[in-house]
């Protein structure tokens, strides 16, 4: 049953629009193909910016400079206790999502999700945001360029969302 309500769903919304539109007499397909065309643009404008973001990621992956920070830190983690195996999604979470979510999903498969590292990974994904791509989406949609203060509360808040993640689950479930 639930399933057929599911189906049912986006058909009704589309009706729902239409059936508003000529009720308000509203031209649905002008305002549809005016709505494409627009979408068009923001696509053509944000494009740039996205392409710039993956390319840094894919950069940055294949340099092997992410192994190299994690043996520089790997003694300090120790001693607090904080599994190294989840720096690579702290470092990774304020790119990109994807990533974070491919990195959780291995740390899951890995470590199951009752483990430490499990849940360290899965609060981290939910306390912290995407910043560069959010304002690499936003920004770049509406042509604003400095972002310099914005990047840094983003980031800011995001390295206090990771240290409070590891913090909680540590004082909850930790050895």
């Amino acid at each position: 049953m639930v399933n057929f309500i599911s189906e049912l769903m986006i058909p009704l919304l589309v009706l729902f629009i239409v059936i508003y539109a000529i009720i308000k007499k509203i031209n649905v397909y002008d305002a549809f193909v005016e709505g494409s065309t627009e979408s068009f643009q923001m696509i053509l404008t944000i494009f740039p910016c996205i392409l710039a973001m993956i390319f840094a990621i894919n950069i940055f992956l294949e340099s092997g400079l992410l192994t190299g920070v994690l043996e520089l830190i790997r003694p300090v983690l120790s001693m607090l206790k904080v599994p190294v195996e989840i720096i690579p999604m702290a470092l990774m979470r304020p790119i990109s999502g994807n990533a974070t979510l491919a990195i959780l999903n291995n740390l899951l498969s890995d470590f199951g999700p009752d483990s430490l590292i499990g849940r360290i990974g899965s609060v981290i994904q939910g306390s912290t945001e995407t910043t560069f791509y959010v304002l690499t989406l936003y920004f770049g949609s509406v042509g604003i360029k400095k972002i310099r203060h914005a990047m840094w509360t983003g980031l800011t808040v995001d390295l206090i969302g990771i240290i409070s993640s590891i913090i909680i689950v540590l004082l909850f479930f930790g050895p």
